[in-house]
């Protein structure tokens, strides 16, 4: 059954396909894809990502249909679109 604690479920981040599990975090479950980088910092544009995995300190926000969401805090879903933010100071280059 798709819906059972553990069970393989699809979703995207950046437009890349990836696997998740029921129940698991959308942090945990890129953590395991390998994925760190969630956003880059507005100040210095250096990288973020999971940091305290309770939803406090905001660096691992990802943007979630239009909504910008801790991805630690957000359980991943079948079909769910996922984006990293990439806010850069002005002047610097992506």
């Amino acid at each position: 059954m798709p819906g059972d604690p553990g069970s393989s479920i699809d979703f995207c981040f950046d437009g890349r396909p990836m696997t998740g599990r029921v129940g698991q975090s959308v942090a945990i479950a890129l953590w395991d894809a390998g994925i760190r980088t969630l956003r880059r910092s507005a100040v210095d544009g250096g990288p973020r990502g999971m940091f305290c995995a309770i939803g406090i300190c905001q660096e691992c926000v990802v943007e979630i249909g239009d909504v910008r969401r801790p991805a630690c805090t957000t359980l991943v879903r079948a079909g769910m679109d996922v984006r990293s933010i990439l806010d850069l100071p002005s002047g610097r280059a992506r």
